[in-house]
């Protein structure tokens, strides 16, 4: 096309146009995506509306010029292209570089000003080994931020920043260990003796007791406050002609006779004392709901907790439709099954998250909106994300996705090449944010935070969810405060925090083929033996999707030649519960 243009487009100092052939295959590009054509003796070039395609087609047009307009020889004359025409069986020409792979320059961006000369490869980044990603991540990541929060069912998965000391003892009042029979208990004195029904206190409707006298008891249950007076309780078994709902016998006979005073009776504090640390900073609110209940316990109303992040999930690619979606797939439709996949094991680890739909690479600026309105909480974000995962943006052959986070969100990638197996293509990258709310302690908080994270997910469901494992979790836990254990940073300063997924031995239970280059993360079902207590693994297989059902580990296979072989103790990293062999959960 711009070759046929080109014909006719007129040269320097000449009152007709000149016919020059420039054969199709000598052209930088394979082709033009708009229109070339000559009005008059103007040639005119319509180039296409995204970043990158216009500056590619751009440079093959101005690199073509010289070729066929006169230059000055007074001005720099322009660097043309490196190549030469060659020709090969079919008889038409093919373009061959005069340098080696090796000799050819590597840009340091892969943005489309760098122009088509200085972009080789599709990645300008060293790749990095698991170990230096993690490194970085780490550092890119910031520091948690405190915030105050009632004690409730939301602080369930926060970590502790403060220490925690309790404002009430418990029990607050001596209470019964045991269902039986407030008593007086006297030192050297029997306990075994008749008491006659009438002389049985009780409670009266507001739960209190009065006073108890001596030669009267009052029946209580295990944990309830002892009446006034009150030294001893005598189990129900310690006693004759009674049942538990004391309807039963006209007297009360207490069978034994050496009750002492303080007898089956917790004293206040005993169990927790006032004002003793009851939680450390660093400690995570599980949601056994023993912290919750501590708190509750000892009258603490607030506490200080990291602030959790808040975690939005996006899928890219126009052959993507939404896994709801009843209609039947036509050739080159794909389920998007990575973000139902990401959001479940996000909200399993008890973040926040935020479900952002799919963009379609397709539609002119929709992924640069959405990513966009994701980080300023606009449309369905509804408040801005923290961290931001993207999934199917970086395959070759796809969008580019590095000039968007680079140009247009003015970010910083950080790497976008891993050396493992699988999930090369993982990226990683900061973009800077400035809030605009109105809301002064929101706005003190996110000032605090000066960028976002935002990790770009390889699109391979079973690379997808391997990567959010390895890569993801560890930060998420960093923002999240954990690893900041007050105990931890005394005995070891400045030592690095262990996060991420739990490390256990495994057993192979097959050999296990090896990458030759690259550490592989293969997806396995690890169980516990009872009889020798180790644990197993065994391949889900290689299947991208149907491996991901049942794994509940990755094992770490370092490259090699050959294969892991059976009966070797490798890592692996733990994703779920360890199973029985009769796949009950063990631990």
């Amino acid at each position: 096309m711009i070759a046929d243009s080109l014909k006719f487009t007129p040269c320097e100092n000449q009152s007709s146009p000149s016919i020059i052939y420039i054969p199709a295959h000598s052209l930088p590009v394979a082709k033009l995506e708009r229109p070339v054509g000559v009005c008059d003796k103007t040639l005119i070039v319509s180039l296409p509306g995204s970043p990158k395609g216009a500056m590619e087609n751009l440079e093959a047009v101005m690199n073509l010029l010289p070729r066929v307009i006169p230059q000055n020889p007074r001005l720099p004359q322009p660097r043309l292209q490196p190549y030469h025409d060659y020709h090969h069986a079919h008889g038409h020409p093919i373009r061959k570089a005069h340098m080696s792979p090796q000799d050819r320059p590597r840009s340091k961006s892969n943005r489309p000003a760098m122009g088509l000369n200085q972009r080789y490869r599709p990645c300008a980044n060293p790749m990095l080994s698991v170990e230096e990603a993690l490194r970085v991540i780490r550092e890119q990541t910031p520091a948690p931020i405190v915030v105050e929060t009632p004690i409730t069912t939301s602080i369930i998965g926060s970590v502790i920043a403060e220490d925690v000391y309790a404002s009430e003892m418990v029990p607050a009042y001596p209470t019964s260990l045991v269902d039986g029979y407030a008593i007086i208990a006297e030192e050297g004195k029997t306990t075994n003796a008749f008491f006659h029904r009438a002389t049985i206190t009780l409670p009266n409707r507001s739960g209190a007791f009065e006073p108890l006298h001596p030669g009267t008891i009052a029946r209580i249950t295990a944990g309830a406050s002892l009446p006034p007076n009150a030294n001893a309780v005598v189990m129900f078994d310690d006693t004759a002609s009674s049942t538990l709902d004391g309807q039963d016998g006209e007297i009360v006979e207490i069978l034994a006779d050496d009750i002492v005073p303080g007898e089956n009776i917790r004293e206040p504090g005993s169990d927790v004392a006032l004002n003793s640390k009851v939680l450390a900073r660093g400690d995570l609110i599980s949601p056994v709901g023993g912290e919750i209940g501590l708190l509750a316990a000892t009258g603490t109303r607030t506490v200080k907790v990291f602030k959790k992040c808040r975690v939005g999930v996006l899928s890219i690619g126009g052959d993507l439709v939404e896994h709801s979606n009843p209609s039947t797939l036509v050739r080159g439709q794909i389920r998007d099954s990575n973000r139902p996949s990401l959001l479940s094991c996000l909200d399993s680890w008890g973040f926040e998250t935020v479900d952002l739909g799919l963009a379609r690479e397709t539609a002119a600026g929709e992924v640069e909106h959405t990513l966009r309105d994701s980080l300023y909480g606009v449309d369905r974000a509804f408040s801005g994300v923290d961290v931001l995962v993207v999934t199917g943006s970086m395959s070759l052959g796809k969008l580019d996705f590095t000039p968007i986070i680079e140009s247009t969100l003015g970010g910083t990638i950080h790497f976008d090449r891993v050396s493992m197996k699988p999930g090369i293509t993982t990226t990683f990258a900061t973009v800077p944010f400035k809030a605009t709310t109105a809301d002064a302690a929101t706005e003190k908080i996110r000032q605090k935070h000066a960028s976002k994270l935002m990790f770009s997910l390889p699109g391979d469901p079973a690379s997808t969810l391997a990567t959010l494992n390895l890569f993801v979790l560890p930060s998420l836990q960093k923002f999240a405060g954990l690893g900041e254990s007050s105990q931890a940073i005394a005995t070891k300063p400045g030592s690095t925090p262990q996060l991420g997924l739990p490390r256990v031995a495994v057993v192979l239970t097959h050999h296990f083929p090896l990458d030759p280059k690259r550490t592989e993360y293969h997806r396995a079902v690890v169980t516990g033996s009872r009889s020798d207590g180790r644990l197993y693994a065994t391949s889900t297989g290689v299947n991208s999707v149907g491996s991901l059902a049942k794994a509940n580990a990755l094992v770490i296979l370092r490259a090699g030649r050959g294969v892991g072989i059976k009966g070797e103790i490798v890592e692996a990293l733990m994703m779920g519960p360890v199973y029985a062999s009769d796949t009950r959960i063990i631990c």
